[in-house]
């Protein structure tokens, strides 16, 4: 499965390679890395909590939703857990199709996914302290658009 939950640190460009390799008759690639953002320059660090074996779950039946859904060849979802610093990689996602209007949709509808219903628990602490990350109306108006 090309799901992966992990708290190392890995390299999207490596990742985003190895996937262009090994997939046949793709005629387009997406990817899309995300980075913990440091919005008020007072972020130490976020913590991201999951719960192993529901969470892959949980990505794996999005991910084949979005095989359904879309003509796809491939798709890849690498999601960290534990402390991070701002800067540091938290996620990435990779669609490949024979055309890139598929592998583009799929790729935003697994974003808006993991912005809003991936279950993952994210507390920002910062020098005032540690708090929650509450869901954004935004996140929502963006996936209930698929």
């Amino acid at each position: 499965m090309r799901i992966r939950v992990q708290s190392d640190v890995f390299d999207p460009g490596v990742e985003l390679n190895a996937f262009s390799a090994a997939v046949d008759r793709a005629g387009a690639v997406v990817s899309f890395s995300g980075l913990v953002r440091d919005v008020d320059g007072g972020l130490q660090a976020m913590e991201i909590e999951h719960y192993p074996g529901m969470t892959e779950k949980a990505l794996g039946q999005i991910r084949d939703e979005a095989m359904r859904r879309w003509d796809l060849a491939d798709a890849l979802i690498i999601h960290r857990h534990g402390a991070l610093t701002p800067g540091e990689v938290i996620m990435m996602v990779a669609t490949a199709s024979r055309h890139r209007k598929d592998a583009f949709e799929a790729a935003d509808f697994l974003m808006d996914y993991l912005k809003s219903r991936a279950p993952f628990w994210k507390k920002e602490r910062s020098g005032a302290g540690a708090d929650w990350v509450a869901a954004r109306d935004e996140d929502e108006d963006a996936l209930r658009r698929w």
